[in-house]
């Protein structure tokens, strides 16, 4: 088995951190004024609950992990189990944080305000490694997000160690300091956007080819392949002798919320299903960019991203040619 393909097997998405994301919309925010809500939606949200979301509308058989405590915790698996979601929480004696959302209708703008998380226990993060040291039907985890209070910056690196020991892929969707710690375990894949990918070799990157330089930097330290995220500019995969770029339509931008959780979702996918790199990664920006066009924290569905996909570019450059991307 090389590191670019799956083995048959259940795919697992690890939430240390989820939450229930409260959606409102006003149609603009008075500061000091009373604010009318039009509408208020409320959806299981954190990375790793929202790639199990899409992979479940995608047909893909997974189970969501992570921690749950409190009213909020059952809130979140109740609606998981709506939407057909398997889920598989470590139970937690602190309540599971709510994310607010408010999107002004009038200007088109939001604001995202994100809570911490509850305090997580030794004891309950010893009972989640022991859950995923447990695993014996997967083939891949795909670990993401902030870590809870508690949790420490070695968490991912452990966690990715212990999977690799078994045998099973991972695919690490993190930032900052969990995202170097975890780097060093050498996960199969790991997937930054262009702001997180900079924090990494420290510097600020802007031209598409800057970004494809520092994840080749990236890959000399262990990881098998990069997936980078550029809004706009698509997303790059650079693997062992191979870099493409996959360009998305120009669309108008309803939501940004999930966006990457979506993109991530889409690319394993593709790797589930046997498509291969170039398919997988032209599946992540339709499944990221069908996600944009979706209101509040709703995800696209399959149909939504397969009207997508003929709308998505897809370039095939060389290491010579990289330099001259756009």
């Amino acid at each position: 088995m090389t590191r670019s393909s799956v083995p048959e097997g259940k795919v697992y998405t690890l939430a240390l951190n989820p939450a229930i994301d409260r959606t409102f919309w006003v149609d603009r925010i008075d500061y000091d004024e009373s604010n009318r809500v039009k509408q208020e939606c409320r959806y299981p949200g954190g990375k790793g609950i929202d790639v199990s979301r899409v992979l479940t509308s995608l047909g893909v058989p997974n189970v969501a992990m992570g921690f749950s405590g409190g009213y909020t915790g059952h809130e979140l698996e109740h609606h998981l189990a709506c939407e057909g979601v398997v889920s598989d929480m470590v139970y937690v004696s602190g309540e599971t944080r709510t994310n607010i959302i408010i999107h002004e209708v009038s200007t088109g703008r939001q604001i995202i305000l994100t809570a911490s998380g509850p305090q997580v226990t030794p004891q309950e993060m010893g009972a989640l490694l022991e859950k995923v040291g447990g695993l014996g039907d997967a083939s891949l985890v795909v670990i993401g997000g902030s870590l809870p209070p508690g949790a420490g910056v070695d968490t991912y690196r452990t966690i990715i160690g212990r999977l690799r020991k078994r045998g099973i892929m991972t695919l690490l969707d993190a930032d900052g300091e969990a995202l170097r710690r975890g780097i060093e375990a050498d996960p199969e894949y790991i997937k930054p956007n262009r702001h997180e990918l900079g924090g990494l070799v420290g510097r600020e990157l802007h031209e598409v080819k800057e970004v494809i330089e520092a994840a080749m930097s990236v890959r000399s330290a262990g990881v098998g392949t990069v997936l980078a995220s550029m809004d706009a500019d698509g997303m790059v995969l650079v693997g062992e002798g191979q870099v493409l770029w996959a360009l998305p339509p120009q669309v108008e931008v309803v939501n940004t919320v999930g966006v990457g959780d979506a993109s991530v979702a889409g690319f394993v996918y593709g790797l589930v299903t046997g498509l291969g790199p170039q398919e997988s990664v032209r599946w992540g920006v339709a499944a990221g960019t069908a996600t944009v066009l979706k209101p509040g924290t709703a995800r696209a569905s399959k149909e939504d991203i397969l009207a997508m996909l003929p709308r998505i570019s897809l370039k095939n450059l060389t290491r010579e040619s990289y330099v001259r991307a756009r």
